[in-house]
């Protein structure tokens, strides 16, 4: 997100802010981060921080991009600038020249804005102490976090809480609740039913309230303990909380573009690490508007394009948890796919008692964790006998595992896409179509296309009017480069609105996923 620094104020704004500086005393940034870095603070009119973006758009070096992945996953958290350097292959000063001509901010810059800007949600959104709020944001304490937020923001946590409307922050019955801005349009229901779709019995769940309201719930592991995420679109059409603003009486348009994500958690610890996990599934910080750019005139799916507004292209939660439920859709149905993982979880996740101020209503209660690449490695192929898998299958999953838990198959690496397929047609069982849709769910990638895929052609065959082989697919999805897994979601969603059942026919190449 390109932001305004105004250099006679010392404040950086988005291009919507209300302000209207001299442009001589302007100063253009590619994003956020880099204003913060060069000494400017957050605009209190119209709250960049609470503007979803990702660093991740930036045209920057593969090495770069890849860096930018392990810190918005918490890497920088335990460790220093040159064990990431390390891991994308540069010394500490290779990587944070590149950093600094590439991004405008060395790597700790960004990771301490990171944890700034979340900590300053928290000050916003909550009534934690700042205590909590120090540890939920990854700070050593309370202390450095009042010295990060008085740099950052030129304000105290003691002033900036005191700043906050009243009257507008969520309760805390029933869990920790925050605000998840998007970039709009957002197609949630749409999400909804990709997830209720490929939901792991057990594990993740869909539910829709008396009012037809729809809900994401799912468990997951905070700081070794499990916890419960809830995701729904917010009750009131006004915002959940607003930022300190004491100028304006009304908050910005863009505050009210976000979701609600409730937390259920033993400890707020770390729980920056769940909210980026869950923006990073729900792809919220995608800017759709290249794509939709690049494909709305495309006489083949331009049409699909401008049908559906808001259409992302769902990541994951998990890297390791939606690689396996790739594998195991490979030629079964989506709903054989999401039992056999069910089955998985049931004997070697973590089981737990969901709490009792968990407010969805499921038909499945959520009942364990989905094992990590290390448990499912050290079960072997023994562990997974008897769940209905054939050999071939069950050596995929071992193979995939042992891969990940030894750290020969790094799932947040930012490789090429040919170099991602590449690696991951080397293990066992895996081919294509695997390969693609991993690289689209699990490592992001914008220009995946698993072209043998069943429910594509078939749209593809409707379009055209006649048959269509993958290779045939593949040869008109070349006018889609680089935003193929984006026009591939469209085709989905397409297959999905014409023909609710053929999602979940079987294929000779695998299921949608």
């Amino acid at each position: 997100m390109q932001v305004s620094a105004v250099r006679t104020t010392g404040i950086y704004c988005r291009a919507d802010c209300s302000a209207q500086p001299l442009p001589r005393n302007v100063t253009q940034y590619s994003n956020p981060v880099a204003a913060e870095a060069n000494g400017f603070r957050p605009c209190l009119r119209c709250h960049p921080e609470r503007r979803a973006g990702s660093l991740a758009d930036l045209d920057v070096p593969v090495p770069v991009g890849a860096a930018l992945l392990r810190i918005n996953d918490g890497f920088l958290d335990d460790h220093d600038e040159e064990a990431l350097a390390a891991h994308v292959g540069y010394s500490g000063r290779q990587l944070r020249r590149l950093f600094e001509h590439h991004v405008g901010a060395t790597p700790t810059t960004i990771a301490r804005s990171r944890r700034a800007h979340f900590a300053r949600c928290l000050i916003d959104d909550t009534d934690l102490t700042f205590a909590e709020i120090a540890r939920a944001a990854g700070f050593g304490g309370p202390r450095q976090l009042h010295r990060t937020i008085t740099s950052v923001f030129c304000f105290t946590p003691t002033e900036l809480r005191s700043r906050r409307r009243q009257g507008e922050r969520p309760h805390l019955d029933g869990g920790l609740v925050l605000a998840v801005p998007y970039l709009a349009p957002f197609d949630f229901e749409t999400f909804i039913s990709h997830q209720g779709a490929r939901a792991i019995p057990g594990v993740e769940a869909v539910s829709a309230d008396a009012d037809g309201h729809s809900s994401y719930i799912r468990s997951f592991s905070a700081c070794g303990h499990p916890g419960i995420a809830e995701l729904a679109v917010p009750e009131s059409a006004a915002p959940m909380a607003v930022g300190p603003n004491s100028a304006a009486a009304v908050p910005a348009a863009g505050d009210r573009d976000h979701l609600q994500l409730r937390l259920h958690l033993p400890t707020y610890d770390s729980i920056i690490d769940a909210v980026s996990r869950c923006r990073a599934m729900l792809g919220t910080d995608d800017d759709p508007s290249p794509a939709e750019a690049a494909l709305a005139d495309d006489p083949l799916i331009g049409p699909l394009v401008r049908q559906a507004p808001g259409l992302r292209v769902p990541r994951s939660w998990d890297r390791f948890e939606t690689a396996i439920r790739i594998v195991v859709g490979q030629q079964i149905s989506l709903a054989a796919a999401s039992t056999m993982c069910g089955r998985i979880a049931q004997r070697l996740g973590t089981p737990f008692e969901p709490p009792s101020e968990c407010c969805v209503d499921v038909q499945v209660p959520l009942t364990h964790l989905f094992p990590g690449a290390a448990s499912l490695a050290d079960a072997g192929a023994s562990g997974l006998a008897g769940l209905g898998f054939t050999q071939r299958r069950i050596d995929t999953i071992v193979g995939l595992s042992e891969a990940v838990a030894s750290g020969d198959l790094d799932l947040s690496a930012a490789d090429t896409l040919d170099d991602t397929v590449a690696r991951l047609c080397e293990l066992p069982g895996i081919g294509p179509w695997t390969a693609h849709l991993i690289a689209m769910r699990v490592f992001g990638a914008d220009d995946a296309f698993p072209a043998s895929d069943l429910g594509l052609r078939r749209v593809a065959e409707r379009l055209v009017g006649h048959s269509v082989t993958a290779a045939e697919l593949e040869a008109l999805a070349e006018p889609w480069r680089p935003y193929r897994s984006w026009a591939a979601q469209h085709l989905w969603h397409a297959a999905g609105k014409s023909s609710p059942s053929s999602a979940d026919k079987p294929s000779t190449t695998g299921s949608n996923s």
